[in-house]
């Protein structure tokens, strides 16, 4: 989704607007919803010139790419610091499942962010994600004698970041009635791991 690793440095004025506006579009998020946010209304709110909010996100898709790429870094920071199971400390294999589970779980409270940061008119960008390396790693630890662990590191990633699964309806990411969150996908993801590392 994002590059893996830590951003470039900002002058301290840049990195200042940054964190205002990234502030300002998520309360006009949760104030409006996402396909109310436009270019106009952030750099209104924000109280700074349409042309600085251009500058920083060129699109309007660009606001929310900008989003979850504050998100990601965030995510990949408690992957590699955080608490286990998440984080180190914890068997591999937990920290595959919780891998995924943690993944669907920021899908689906950023679903509708996510489809709004994709810019249809753009190619896809080239990105690096953090994903297959962690996998290869998990997996190599968890069964060193494993065949192919980049090519299975690969396939459990689309697993879990897959285009599909950003054109997912609310009913697919919700499950069947009385279920909270995604928790059918992480039955799903649990299942996938375990089968894999036990076969």
């Amino acid at each position: 989704m994002v590059p893996f690793g830590k951003p470039r440095p900002e002058r301290a004025d840049a990195a200042r607007n940054r964190e205002h506006l990234l502030r300002t579009v998520r309360a006009m998020i949760d104030e409006l919803g996402p396909e109310n946010v436009t270019m106009d209304g952030l750099a209104e709110r924000a109280g700074l010139g349409k042309g600085t909010v251009f500058r920083r996100f060129g699109t309007r898709a660009g606001i929310f790419q900008a989003v979850m790429h504050d998100d990601e870094l965030r995510f990949q920071e408690s992957v590699l610091f955080g608490p286990p199971p998440l984080g180190p400390g914890a068997e591999p294999g937990e920290r595959l499942i919780a891998y995924g589970l943690a993944r669907f779980e920021m899908l689906r409270t950023n679903h509708a962010v996510i489809r709004e940061g994709l810019d249809r008119s753009a190619p896809t960008p080239a990105t690096v994600s953090m994903t297959p390396p962690h996998f290869r790693m998990l997996l190599r630890q968890v069964r060193p004698s494993l065949p192919h662990p980049e090519g299975l590191a690969l396939q459990l990633s689309a697993a879990l970041e897959g285009p599909f699964l950003l054109y997912l309806g609310t009913d697919d990411l919700t499950g069947p009635a009385g279920e909270e969150g995604c928790e059918h996908l992480a039955d799903s993801w649990r299942t996938l791991v375990e089968r894999v590392l036990g076969g």
